[in-house]
């Protein structure tokens, strides 16, 4: 293979908007990705294989600060994780890129405003032909352009509790997604949060960017490519080649620049194995906080039923509160997001109840609606991740679990008055990727950051890393948006400063 100008590893959120942004440089650029296609097969709309079987759940394990293994569920497949999300295309609000006081603690403040950031959350909202409605939310901040659809049509059996909720003061909103629905639906009549997507309809970051990226000739990928480590050259500074396995066999790739872009967990695990001699703790880690500062948002799923409510929805995900995001509602501190999950059937209860009929879940099921709470974790130096050998060590210092449990608990009095007279919460914990960020963050002060603010190293000039470990807070939305907007942002910065160089 010729040397490429630019390798990015990973094609997930951050990797594939960043080769979209580049490919129209005339850039060589190789995009190496560990994992395969998903096929188009059964499986993809098979609860019982997806939520029962863990058909599609990496034979992986990561192991707890004590030594204790676990199956993080993540997954390695191109487009990354967003094969898998809910599609929701959040921007951060205005006030995330400020410090903000919490109930324990500080969320600090970004290196830059929102508003350096808007034009590109505009630029990512068409990427991934994002479905929308500006105005509905009064936490939303302000666009400069319209979303490019109309929001995901709303089930009757949804519009009524939107309408229950909205009647008593609260400001239920459409959710900003990325779904075709009527190809969704076409395929077969599922949710599609938490199923794969094979080119059904879901605006993920294979179907959206890296379609775009490579349709330019200057643009390849290279499927089960699973990166080993990073090499500095002589100078210590520049990273002088990658070096990867595929089918078995080693190979070396010496490009001008690296784009690491392998989630906030691998990227820190790559940069942390690829030490050497000059860099004993890892590579763009003189500030000793490459692996630090992980976050995963604190968020519980919340069941409302009534024998009164009949639930016939397919997908149900159109709506989300931002009511208690920036304060409780009565003058205290911010607690989170609620939005629906995707539709919750009795075969995928039965994965967490197994002692229960199932048809007996589906009953239940029938009278239920389905909420996710997202609350932010904040930033602490504490909660890291480390390698032990192949090994990768997770230490998660759980931040802010009482807003949580603060913003849970309006939640089910808000749902208990419209209507719903049994609301039952289930938190969710590492096992579930709930959004995990941090680890190699942003900033300005070499001596605190690993990153400068257009995601470049500041101990390697040609090594940039876009994925969610740069994110220097979590805030309290999805983060895939906020992703894919400063990667774009990135991809400008390197066409105009390095490429034009």
């Amino acid at each position: 293979m010729m040397q490429p100008d630019i390798v990015i590893i990973g094609s997930g959120i951050g990797g594939a908007s960043v080769a979209a942004g580049l490919a129209g440089s005339g850039a060589s650029i190789v995009i190496l990705e560990a994992g395969g296609h998903i096929p188009d097969q059964k499986e993809n709309r098979d609860q019982r294989a997806i939520f029962q079987r863990g058909h599609f759940r990496p034979r992986e394990l990561w192991y707890e600060d004590g030594g204790e293994a676990f199956n993080p569920g993540n997954y390695y497949n191109v487009g990354g994780n967003s094969k898998f999300y809910g599609a929701v295309l959040y921007r951060y609000r205005r006030e995330d890129f400020a410090e903000m006081q919490h109930l324990e603690g500080i969320s600090p403040a970004w290196p830059f405003a929102y508003e350096e950031l808007e034009p590109w959350y505009s630029k990512a909202e068409q990427l991934f032909n994002v479905r929308g409605a500006v105005g509905e939310d009064p936490s939303e901040p302000k666009h400069s352009s319209p979303y490019p659809f109309p929001p995901v049509p709303e089930e009757p059996a949804i519009a009524e509790v939107r309408e229950r909720l909205k009647a008593n003061g609260l400001h239920p909103a459409s959710l900003p997604l990325g779904v075709d629905i009527d190809r969704w639906m076409a395929k077969a009549k599922t949710p599609w949060d938490a199923h794969p997507n094979s080119d059904d309809g879901k605006m993920d970051a294979e179907t959206t960017a890296l379609v775009a990226a490579l349709k330019h000739p200057n643009v390849s990928l290279v499927t089960h490519a699973k990166v080993s480590g990073l090499v500095v050259g002589e100078d210590g500074k520049a990273i002088k080649s990658v070096r990867y396995s595929k089918d078995g066999v080693e190979e070396s790739l010496s490009p001008k620049l690296v784009v690491l872009a392998a989630g906030a967990v691998q990227s820190a695990a790559l940069l942390l194995r690829s030490a050497d001699q000059a860099h004993p703790t890892g590579l763009a880690n003189s500030s000793d906080q490459v692996g630090r500062n992980f976050m995963n948002h604190n968020s519980s799923a919340v069941i409302a039923m009534s024998p009164w409510y009949r639930n016939d929805s397919i997908y149900q995900k159109t709506f989300g509160i931002n009511d208690y995001y920036l304060s409780d509602g009565a003058g205290g501190p911010p607690l989170g997001n609620v939005q629906l999950l995707g539709r919750v059937s009795g075969t995928i209860l039965k994965a967490n109840m197994p002692a229960v009929p199932e048809f007996l879940l589906s009953a239940i099921s029938a009278h239920a609606i389905d909420f996710y709470t997202i609350t932010e974790d904040l930033p602490h130096s504490e909660s890291r991740i480390s390698v032990d050998g192949e090994r990768i060590v997770l230490k998660w210092t759980r931040t802010n679990w009482t807003a949580h449990l603060m913003l849970v608990a309006r939640l089910k009095a808000d749902l208990k008055a419209a209507g719903f007279p049994l609301v039952l919460a289930r938190s969710f914990d590492k096992r579930t990727p709930s959004h995990q960020c941090g680890t190699v963050r942003i900033g300005t002060d070499p001596a605190t950051s690993p990153l400068d603010v257009h995601c470049r190293a500041f101990d390697h000039p040609n090594l940039f890393v876009v994925d969610a470990s740069f994110l220097p807070t979590s805030a309290a939305v999805n983060p895939a948006l906020t992703i894919a907007a400063q990667a774009l942002r990135v991809a400008d910065h390197i066409t105009r400063e390095d490429l034009r160089a």
